[in-house]
């Protein structure tokens, strides 16, 4: 048997009010359709991608998260051209689904999001499969009927129902297994003889029932829910949240305040890990035994190692902090940042491709971009890696133990011995050898009395204006 799974992501989304495709609004950093697609099993013959509105935009994102890694099976897509309805996506992968040697389909919503990977995994599973919520107030959903027995008899949509139909509190879902010869031949018999003249997959869905016997089962609605407006968009967040931190919780994580801290599926936290409120953590994070990430920080692909301080309004992104490091408050480590252990970046300090050894200190007001810096150097205030000469980047080797001076600009391309001295206020454009001083400034001039006759002049020139 070869299951190969359908997700359709061609809707326009107009009640979304936004250029951005549907299925790439983020729910807690992660697209929807990643969601979808994350929580398929390892094994399927692989995931076809319905796709149209905004087209460019979610094969690029698929093109990027195959290329991540994050895809769990071969990925494929399937223009549905001019939608004519939710039977219509199917009937234009027949060709797709007929190549990759389909057994059986598993039908699931590129804008459902929250369907978690062991359900998924039920349904692929599954000979045959309906997933169904019971709500009280079913509105626009389509109900679903069922024999005596259970088994599958129909799906008729709210527009279409009947009053006797309407008072049925159970409604589709949106996500189906079924064997595809007899999906196939049902989609090829479909008819658009309905209120909205579309295609419905519904259809093809109860006339598969009328050939198989098609169970349906009870799913928690939040699993099910559909993200059609910004207002769902963030009831199902806010779901996903209170997932993601009940999970956390059970596993030794401390949130200090869990209504304003929002921590992405793929983020993994250890033991005795604290966030204080308004902490941001999105796409691939990883957080050491008893680190603390201080308020209004936000944490984005990046490792961080035990025991590690990361005070107030930090930004990290795609870095690396060694255990026991320091850093913060209102530090920025960008993309290449890699932290030995026991490192300070202090308070207005912003690095980037910047690699600092054990025990290196940058503590106040400092710019270290494409540099190497050594174990037990101090990085003194005011002191700027100038990396960028208009054209190219160079780099900034600086060795041990090293200490550079406040105010100081390191013109590179530049290395610095070990041991060397650069003195406050310098300008160093040429390399530094180990245990050198160095200094670059104009010589100082005093003039005895001279602040006193100074201001007579500013003083006599003010009485004159």
């Amino acid at each position: 048997m070869s299951t190969v799974a359908v997700i359709l992501a061609a809707g326009l989304g107009t009640r979304m009010k936004s250029k951005l495709p549907k299925v790439l609004h983020p729910i807690l950093g992660d697209p929807s359709l990643l969601w979808v697609l994350r929580a398929l099993p390892e094994g399927l013959g692989g995931a076809v991608v319905v796709v149209h509105h905004g087209k460019d935009q979610v094969l690029a994102a698929l093109e990027s998260w195959q290329k991540a890694g994050l895809l769990p099976c071969p990925v494929s897509t399937v223009d549905q051209g001019e939608p004519l309805g939710t039977g219509h996506a199917l009937q234009v992968c027949i060709p797709e689904l007929d190549r990759l040697k389909a057994t059986r389909v598993a039908i699931l919503c590129g804008d459902v999001p929250l369907t978690s990977p062991a359900t998924v995994r039920h349904l692929c599973d599954a000979e045959a499969l309906v997933l169904a919520m019971d709500l009280t107030a079913p509105g626009s959903y389509g109900r679903v009927i069922q024999h005596a027995d259970g088994r599958l008899a129909g799906i008729v949509e709210a527009k279409d129902a009947t009053a006797e139909q309407l008072a049925v509190k159970r409604v589709n879902g949106g996500a189906y297994a079924l064997p595809w010869p007899a999906l196939k031949t049902a989609l090829q018999g479909l008819t658009n003889d309905n209120a909205q003249k579309e295609y419905y997959l519904t259809d093809a869905v109860a006339a598969v029932a009328k050939q198989v016997p098609v169970p349906v089962e009870s799913c928690d609605p939040e699993e099910l829910a559909g993200m059609n407006s910004r207002l769902d968009q963030a009831e199902i967040q806010a779901a996903a949240q209170r997932r993601i931190q009940r999970h956390w919780m059970e596993e030794g994580v401390t949130f200090l305040h869990p209504d304003s801290t929002l921590v992405g599926p793929r983020v993994q936290l250890s033991r005795d890990v604290v966030l204080e409120p308004g902490v941001r953590l999105e796409g691939r994070v990883q957080v050491g035994e008893g680190s603390r990430i201080g308020q209004g920080t936000v944490i984005q692909d990046s490792m961080l190692g035990e025991g590690v301080e990361v005070r107030p309004y930090c930004v990290i992104e795609q870095a690396v902090v060694g255990g026991g490091s320091k850093v913060g408050p209102f530090a920025r480590l960008r993309e290449g940042t890699d932290l030995a252990e026991g490192v300070h970046v202090g308070n207005f300090v912003e690095t980037k491709k910047a690699r600092l050894h054990r025990g290196a200190k940058a503590n106040h007001l400092a710019y270290l971009g494409d540099t190497e810096i050594g174990e037990g150097t101090n990085i003194g205030a005011g002191v700027i890696t100038c990396n960028y000469d208009g054209v190219n980047k160079h780099r900034t080797t600086i060795g041990r133990n090293v200490f550079v001076g406040s105010d100081t600009q390191l013109v590179a391309p530049l290395v610095i011995g070990d041991g060397a001295l650069i003195g406050a206020g310098s300008t160093i454009t040429r390399d530094v050898p180990g245990d050198a001083l160095a200094l670059s400034r104009t010589p100082q001039t005093s003039k005895e009395g001279g602040a006193s006759k100074l201001r007579l002049r500013q003083k006599q020139g003010s009485e004159v204006s």
